[in-house]
């Protein structure tokens, strides 16, 4: 039966670019993956791990995250090359497992990139505001905030993601050279950031390292400690995955892909190791749970002017990481469409733009609609849930392809198979279980609904079904 769905997917594959326009180096592939991972980690998330859950340890933090994605990038790497196709995780869902799982993975990818849009949009929001207060312009309160909040509708979330909108319809080349510029923005301004900081570490401020230990769930549910710390960072790291979703958009894709992930996530991991050291030894760990806890370190220590830079690298950084994530969102729906399992609708390629600009419009506006009036405090959390059963799968996918697939043309191959992908798959487990029970709960949601859809409509459209 898996024989038979992966020759099957071939074929639909094989039609190659969809419409789509075959324009992504390696190198446009790489800071893809950089302008998504350089970005909500650094800026928003390493002040809350460090000051709530890890202290000084959210370094260790950033390393066991780091650890669990290289693990499941070998796996990416090695289906991204082998199987092609688009889709990220659901196209190797669909050839390793078949359908059903390949929809479930979809449909948890769908939440994954939706939300965490719509959630960086609102730090995004709070940076631009604090901007246009400093240049004495400020927004009304009731237009900052969400109606839950006080507000009538965060006015700057919302139009951002209306922004980039406009940017992905005209086309993926002209979203990759402005992503391209934002990241070096983004990566000076975090250059500037260590050169201050290395000058400005008080050791004391690294005792005691483990404040909260390891792991501990405290009675109201919520867990502490490095590996809990490892749980939160992790949204951070969601980029590596955005990149195999421009397959059809790559120039070379068995040699392109497993590059752009393999290095945007090494050179991420060791970004976040350093400004994550220098952050807790600039100013003790417990005033680092803010919105902006970089900006706020250089000022705590009278950085004023270095602050402000960095402020500049982080609206740049954000609007990276929102560019890239709605990208791959897009490309997801793009591709179960192809496959039959949502309508026809939304794999229509404008022959202009050469871009899917139905789905481009229905995702922007739903986010921009979900950014604008709904608070997002604690989502970040549910986004790493589907994240990491996403690469739980993956690592699985390329033990099982090995197995009903042997002879199957490898550009790139997985070294120590199947060892790093089982240690994928038990690190990635791992974080899943030290997640709160609520998020487990709220995912389970997502999940009962999703196969709602797939047991009304998409069994009986689906490509495979009328095969």
């Amino acid at each position: 039966m898996l024989q038979a769905i992966f020759r099957t997917k071939q074929v639909s594959d094989a039609e190659g670019s969809y419409g789509l326009n075959r324009c992504l180096s390696a190198w446009d592939l790489a800071f893809l993956g950089i302008g998504a991972i350089i970005g909500t980690g650094i800026f928003v998330l390493t002040g809350i791990a460090a000051a709530t859950q890890a202290g000084p340890g959210v370094v260790l933090s950033f390393i066991l995250a780091g650890l669990a994605c290289t693990f499941a990038a070998f796996s990416y790497a090695e289906l991204s090359a082998a199987v092609g196709g688009c889709g990220s995780a659901y196209g190797y869902s669909y050839a390793a497992f078949g359908e059903l799982i390949a929809f479930i993975i979809g449909w948890d990818l769908l939440l994954e990139y939706g939300i965490a849009v719509a959630a960086v949009a609102n730090g995004w929001a709070g940076y631009f505001n604090n901007a246009l207060t400093a240049m004495g312009v400020p927004l009304p309160d009731m237009l900052t905030k969400a109606p839950k909040m006080g507000g009538v509708i965060n006015l700057a979330a919302a139009g951002v993601i209306l922004v980039l909108m406009g940017l992905l319809i005209a086309g993926v080349r002209q979203s990759a050279k402005v992503n391209r510029v934002m990241v070096f923005v983004k990566l000076f301004t975090i250059a500037a950031f260590i050169a201050v900081a290395a000058f400005n570490v008080h050791p004391e401020n690294w005792r005691p390292f483990l404040p909260y230990g390891w792991f501990e769930t405290l009675p109201d549910g919520k867990t502490t400690g490095v590996l809990a710390g490892a749980s939160l960072v992790f949204f951070a790291y969601v980029g590596f995955d955005a990149v195999s979703t421009a397959t059809a958009e790559a120039k070379n894709p068995q040699r392109d892909l497993p590059f752009g992930i393999l290095f945007s996530l090494a050179f991420s991991t060791v970004v976040y190791i350093f400004v994550s050291g220098l952050l807790t030894g600039m100013v003790p760990y417990k005033d680092l749970n803010v919105s902006s806890p970089v900006t706020y370190a250089l000022q705590l220590i009278g950085f004023n002017a270095a602050s402000a830079l960095v402020a500049t690298g982080v609206i740049a950084g954000l609007t990276t990481v929102m560019l890239v994530l709605y990208y791959a969102l897009t490309r997801i729906i793009f591709a179960m469409s192809l496959d039959g399992l949502f309508s026809a609708f939304f794999s229509q390629v404008n022959p202009v733009t050469q871009t899917p600009v139905r789905v481009i419009v229905l995702c922007g506006v739903v986010m921009a609609g979900v950014a604008g009036f709904m608070p997002l405090g604690d989502l970040a959390e549910l986004v790493n849930i589907g994240t990491l059963a996403a690469f739980t799968l993956v690592c699985l996918g390329v033990i099982v392809l090995r197995i009903t697939q042997p002879d199957m043309p490898r550009p790139f191959r997985t070294p120590f198979s199947p060892l790093l992908p089982i240690l994928g798959m038990l690190s990635c487990g791992a974080l899943m279980a030290f997640l709160p029970m609520i998020t487990w709960l709220r995912f389970g949601i997502w999940l009962a609904l999703g196969l709602m859809v797939y047991f009304s409509y998409s069994l009986y459209h689906s490509k495979l079904a009328q095969n």
